[in-house]
């Protein structure tokens, strides 16, 4: 049965809702139905209840809106382009120390206190200690094998101990936040549920804080406890990077290794020269893009593209299609970790660009060449398409990740590599 991509709910009067379905096709491309409506820069898009507001699928029309300062991230001020499982009414404002949803003045007070803790500098010398924890976790994995699920013993732990290191979070407490995390994230949890995950994240951030500030360490809470920011907005802050510093990058880690897998040629050249690391990095975030959608609505009227967005209309930021935009990377839907992917919009644009990317950089340019070394036979341990994929999760990647190894490296069947783009 062939399958003839269309905009979900959206009839030739009516503007479609936004487009999320992944079971068919290839698990690392958009949904069909977002790949369909990627003909015009933006278009009216209808929400969740009933607002009409915008999707932009171009990249330099999402580049010039993500760095607009009429255009605000404001929980508040936003329309849900999803359905929410017992969400109704407006959206809350962000809790204390989040500072996704907020606009400047506020969020560049916060942003400023950040930014320093985050540098290219400071994350590089990060990254012998990522070699460390990589290889410690490689050791265990290995021990362990020759199978294992890949997400269970290294994507997810790698950035879980990194995050902790960063943040002074002791590594023995991980498993009282995984939890809490993967509610947080989960699309399908209930509102409620979602709330109490983010609630027990903050109390267990506050008793972090309360400890840094009676015996501090050298870790960035304890750094932050010198600042003028509350015990609240500290754990706000804490709870923000805990949360976003570990699903994201694990996911890549996940993802990745399944798209590697599912590339064979591109996993041969990373093997065959490890200086590609950091470009295949680059080409992997541009061509995944775990985090998708970004939410902002429109302070006043802005004209973009031939359109006039309306002052309080939401505007969603579709990265995925904007990543794979051929007027920016020509032949989108190709990985080519040989491909110079830089202005990707993976950690966004604009005063909110994400301030842990060069600490995910890190990790991942360390820990793929690291796996595909101690591994030269690594390979998926199932069929891709019985790879199982939280396809109702913000963050996109694999549940599991299935694989085997041996001691040497054996070519993947051209058959494994195009099963990947079968209906799912």
């Amino acid at each position: 049965m062939s399958y003839e991509p269309t905009a979900t709910g959206s009839t030739a009067d009516e503007p479609p809702t936004l487009p999320t379905d992944r079971h068919t096709g290839c698990p690392f491309d958009p949904p069909a139905g977002l790949t369909a409506l990627s003909d015009r820069p933006l278009r009216r898009m209808r929400y969740a209840d009933g607002h009409l507001g915008w999707l932009v699928t171009d990249h330099a029309v999402a580049r010039e809106l993500l760095a607009d300062p009429r255009i605000s991230s404001r929980y508040e001020l936003l329309h849900l382009p999803e359905p929410v499982p017992g969400h109704t009414g407006d959206v809350p404002p962000a809790p204390v120390g989040d500072i996704i949803g907020l606009d400047a003045p506020e969020h560049t007070r916060y942003r400023r206190l950040l930014v320093g803790k985050f540098t290219v500098r400071r994350m590089r010398r990060l990254a012998e200690r990522v070699e460390q924890l990589t290889a410690e976790c490689l050791d265990a994995m290995e021990q362990a094998g020759p199978t294992a699920d890949l997400v269970e013993a290294f994507a997810h732990p790698v950035p879980a101990l990194m995050i902790c290191e960063l943040l002074g979070v002791p590594y023995a407490d991980r498993d009282r936040f995984n939890g809490h995390v993967a509610t947080i994230f989960d699309q399908a949890a209930q509102a409620e549920a979602k709330g109490e995950a983010y609630t027990e994240l903050l109390k267990y951030q506050g008793e972090l804080v309360l400890a840094k500030r009676a015996e501090p360490t050298d870790d960035l809470l304890s750094d932050l406890t010198t600042s003028d920011l509350t015990d609240e907005e500290l754990a706000g802050i804490g709870g923000l990077l805990l949360a976003a510093g570990l699903d994201t990058t694990a996911n890549m880690l996940g993802l990745g290794t399944f798209a590697l897998l599912s590339n064979p040629d591109q996993l041969d050249a990373l093997r065959a020269d490890p200086a590609l690391a950091e470009r295949a990095v680059e080409e992997l975030l541009r061509y995944l893009s775990v985090a998708d959608p970004l939410l902002r609505s429109a302070l006043e009227d802005i004209e973009v593209a031939g359109q006039v967005i309306k002052a309080g209309e939401t505007v969603t930021i579709s990265v995925q299609a904007a990543n794979r935009d051929a007027r920016r990377f020509p032949d989108p839907d190709r990985l080519d970790i040989h491909r110079k992917a830089t202005g990707h919009l993976a950690f966004g644009h604009g005063p909110h660009q994400c301030l842990g990317q060069q600490l995910a950089r890190v990790e991942m340019t360390v820990a793929f060449p690291a796996l595909l070394a101690r591994f030269p036979g690594l390979r998926l341990a199932v069929p891709p398409a019985e790879v199982r994929m939280r396809e109702h999760a913000n963050i996109y990647g694999p549940a599991a990740l299935p694989v085997t190894w041996t001691d040497s490296a054996e070519p993947v069947t051209d058959g494994a590599a195009a099963a990947t783009r079968q209906p799912r």
